[in-house]
């Protein structure tokens, strides 16, 4: 988990800083130089275009963790308000809510997104809303879990004797105590993001071209496989770190915020 966290760190640092680490403009094309292989000049070599890999992945971490953050963020938000109303308010809310949490998950997501992109204009920010928006139902039903435990409490029961109005009982009292699984189901959601939009990208349905994305990096190394082995294996590295890490850090949150698993360790 601290690998992870580690790694973390250091790639948001080096998205923040990738106009200043970047050796050459991601979108300059030398003709010159294509599909050159790793050398002093292009550390990772160049793809079709003549344009440096290292510096089309500096600025596709970018790309890839916007998506991740700005993606979960929407889904966290929608699922914590669905979730907590249905959770505690109960009854014919609940299970109006809950049938249509049902209803999205019946849905397979990848493709409802591809059905959704190809409809809409395919921009970065296009592509963070429809993944927001179709990520947030298992959030939702962490949040109703918690929600249906923690309503049934004594500070609960007295906050309600002393008159406190339902919204400031649910935002201030009950949700402060039901984030612990919103924190490791974001962390794990925004790999998971990363890989969709990596997958969109990759399908020519997601960041579109100059703009570099680990994604579409990886469409030209399909497309020149057989004679550029480096278009596929370095933007596939950084997809594996990034994700591998923020699952790390997830699979770390969760041991951390479990109070169950530190009574089963004592």
């Amino acid at each position: 988990s601290v690998i992870g966290a580690v790694t973390i760190l250091l790639l948001i640092s080096i998205s923040f800083f990738a106009p200043y680490i970047a050796p050459y403009d991601p979108a300059a094309i030398d003709v010159r130089h294509t599909l050159s292989p790793p050398s002093k000049t292009h550390p990772l070599g160049t793809d079709e275009l003549g344009r440096d890999l290292l510096s089309r992945i500096i600025w596709g971490s970018r790309t890839s963790l916007k998506v991740g953050f700005v993606a979960v963020g929407i889904a966290i938000m929608t699922g914590i308000m669905i979730g907590s109303i249905s959770g505690f308010y109960g009854g014919v809310i609940d299970a109006v809510l809950m049938r249509f949490v049902d209803m999205m998950l019946a849905f397979p997501t990848f493709f409802l997104i591809l059905a959704v992109i190809a409809i809409l204009e395919q921009n970065i920010f296009t592509i963070m809303a429809v993944i927001g928006l179709t990520s947030w139902m298992d959030v939702a039903r962490l949040v109703r879990a918690e929600f249906l435990s923690l309503k049934e409490k004594d500070f609960v029961s007295a906050a309600r004797a002393v008159g406190v109005r339902d919204m400031r009982l649910i935002f201030r009292h009950i949700l402060p105590n039901a984030l612990s699984p919103v924190f490791v189901a974001a962390t794990f959601g925004v790999a998971g993001a990363i890989l969709i939009e990596s997958s969109l990208s990759f399908l020519g349905l997601g960041v579109q071209p100059p703009e570099a994305s680990w994604g579409n990096i990886l469409t030209a190394g399909k497309d020149n496989i057989e004679v550029a082995w480096w278009l596929s294996l370095y933007p596939g590295l950084a997809i594996l770190i990034t994700v591998l890490s923020y699952n790390l850090v997830g699979e770390g949150l969760r041991d951390a915020l479990d109070p169950r698993l530190w009574e089963a360790e004592k």
